[in-house]
């Protein structure tokens, strides 16, 4: 592994409304790296030739169904930083734009049951970004979904309405996560309260979610251990 000081982490930032959804402050919490976050709404992207080690995908309030006019350029990027071998993590809208990266538009589609809320997470065999054969807790707030990835690919997590809640590729430093570990319980709090006062047309959804008991076991330690401890000779 680098040590921390020669880690550079680019942070695609995919979100539309910042007052609401704030991926970034998310993320950097459990980064010990130096880091630079770049709004792909505004089409701006990491130069995989600025030092990059690592890229961070985040997730979105955009539905990965309704391409959004950057979408082309972010797709361009991952695939240019599998060339290159650079280790890449996607988290829900990130995990789906992975997938349609690499697969195109038939990984992609929209949940038969979305997921809002605190979910438990299966892990059905160890594997290098998860650790070992278990499950875990975790927020979810997603309406699309990965499905149908063939043998290239690995599904590192599960639930019972998401069969590919994560993937590894074969080989490679990538991963999707559909679920979002980076988010702790206060944040997913404050999230549910401002989409719910924003978007009365899910609330029902997120009035639910917010009366639950959160549960969340923390793996986003080991997550990003794991990610950043990975690196383009892997």
């Amino acid at each position: 592994m680098l040590k921390n000081k020669a880690l550079k982490v680019g942070i695609v930032d995919n979100s539309i409304d910042s007052s609401i959804y704030k991926p970034v402050d998310h993320w950097r919490k459990w980064l010990p790296a130096a880091w630079a976050a770049f709004r792909a709404m505004k089409n701006e992207f990491p130069g995989l030739n600025q030092g990059f080690t690592h890229l961070i995908l985040t997730g979105s309030e955009a539905s990965i169904l309704e391409r959004e006019n950057w979408v082309e350029e972010e797709v361009a990027l991952v695939q240019e930083a599998v060339q290159r071998g650079l280790p890449v993590l996607g988290s829900c809208y990130g995990h789906q734009l992975l997938a349609l990266a690499l697969r195109g538009p038939g990984s992609i589609r929209r949940c038969p049951n979305p997921e809002i809320g605190w979910i438990p997470v299966d892990v059905p065999e160890s594997n290098s970004l998860l650790g070992a054969k278990g499950s875990f807790f975790t927020f979810s707030s997603h309406f699309d979904e990965v499905t149908g990835l063939d043998r290239d690919f690995k599904v590192i997590a599960t639930t019972r309405e998401c069969p590919v809640q994560g993937f590894e590729l074969a080989g490679r430093s990538l991963w999707g996560l559909q679920c979002h570990p980076e988010i702790d319980v206060q944040d997913a709090r404050e999230f549910l309260k401002q989409t719910i006062s924003r978007k009365p047309e899910s609330c029902a959804s997120f009035e639910k979610a917010l009366e639950e008991t959160p549960r969340d076991s923390g793996l986003i330690r080991r997550i990003i251990k794991r990610f950043l401890h990975s690196s383009a000779e892997a």
